[in-house]
Order: structure tokens, then C-alpha cells, then sequence
């Protein structure tokens, strides 16, 4: 399985310059940690609906905070398994969920506040 792209650099907030969004850009950057423990529980015990939930929470919550990219990341994983929960389509394997999973991850992992 290759292994998800890793961001080249740090990936700050839109806000980051923002004095009315500083704090709050702050707090989302230190929930990444549980967060990433979140996925992580959930893909080994490979409870779909569970991922789905998180994948749903963070792409609002990043768009929400500055952080488009992951944002963006997280709605593609919530809409593979939606797809897969409606029926309208099938997972491909919880390999390619693990994919996905990883390619949030990384982004998540890349999060920071500030310069």
C-alpha cells in the first residue's frame, strides 16, 4: 500500500493573522492530537459509521477554522462512506479506507496555529 502524501510543510490557518481568530485557530490546532487518536480507534476497529461521524465533524470544523485542505480531505472520506452506508456504492476495501484515512491523518498531523 503506498504510503499517503505527507505535506511538505506545516499547514497554518487561513485566520492565522486574524487577532479575532487567533485563540480559537489555537484550539483547534491542540484538539488535532485526539482527534487523530479518534480516527485511528475507529479504522481499527474498523467501525465505518464511527469514521464516517469524525470524517463529517472535521470537514466542518477545519473549513470552519481556516484549514480548507484538510476540510476537503475529510468531506472525500465522509463521502465514500456515505456512499457505502446508502448503498449507492460499495467500499472498494478497508484498505482504501485506510487510504483515505491516512491521507487525513496526514494532514492533520501537518495542522499548526501559527508560522
Amino acid at each position: 500500500m503506498p504510503e499517503p502524501s505527507v505535506p511538505s510543510r506545516p499547514i497554518i490557518s487561513e485566520f492565522a493573522d486574524d487577532p479575532d481568530m487567533q485563540e480559537l485557530v489555537q484550539i483547534f490546532a491542540s484538539e488535532m492530537p485526539g482527534k487523530i487518536a479518534g480516527f485511528e480507534q475507529a479504522l481499527a476497529g474498523q467501525r465505518l459509521d464511527e469514521l464516517r461521524r469524525l470524517a463529517h465533524q472535521l470537514k466542518g470544523a477545519a473549513g470552519g477554522y481556516g484549514f480548507g485542505v484538510v476540510g476537503d480531505a475529510a468531506g472525500r472520506l465522509e463521502s465514500r462512506l456515505q456512499s457505502a452506508a446508502d448503498g449507492s456504492a460499495a467500499v472498494a476495501s478497508i484498505e482504501q479506507v485506510r487510504r483515505d484515512v491516512e491521507e487525513v491523518l496526514a494532514l492533520c498531523r501537518s495542522v499548526r496555529a501559527a508560522p
